[in-house]
């Protein structure tokens, strides 16, 4: 069974969400590092690059893959885990610790209460 953390958001994209003040921050799931297997690069975006929702923003590179990452809602990339370029194992290894990939001003900070909580990722997935 994945990890699946209380208070914050999931995406059917297997994205999870953390509010912190008046940014969230961006991840990759357990259960999304889960399968692609071992990652060994991401491509990241640059700080200050704004974002549609959906619109892709990454790409995580593994043994396997390459998937893109999609941003759940639109914004403005605020910060960008710059440890990922020389550490992307971090992915794999802590996915909502050290393992975030950006923090994100969003356009409408009222529509994170649309995505899924961690109940409902529980269900996506059938855990």
């Amino acid at each position: 069974m994945s990890q699946i953390p209380e208070g914050q958001y999931y995406t059917k994209e297997h994205e999870w969400i953390r509010v912190d003040g008046d940014e969230v921050i961006i991840g990759i799931t357990d259960h999304a590092q889960d399968a692609l297997t071992d990652i060994v690069y991401i491509e990241l975006p640059a700080e200050g690059e704004s974002i549609e929702e959906m619109g892709e923003f990454a790409i995580v590179e593994s043994v396997k893959s390459a998937s893109p990452i999609f941003a759940p809602l639109a914004g403005e990339i605020t910060a960008v885990n710059d440890a990922l370029e020389d550490t992307p194992e971090l992915m794999n290894s802590d996915p909502y610790g050290d393992g975030w990939i950006v923090k994100m001003r969003l356009e409408n900070p009222d529509l994170v209460s649309s995505l899924m909580d961690a109940a409902g990722y529980k269900a996506e997935l059938g855990e």
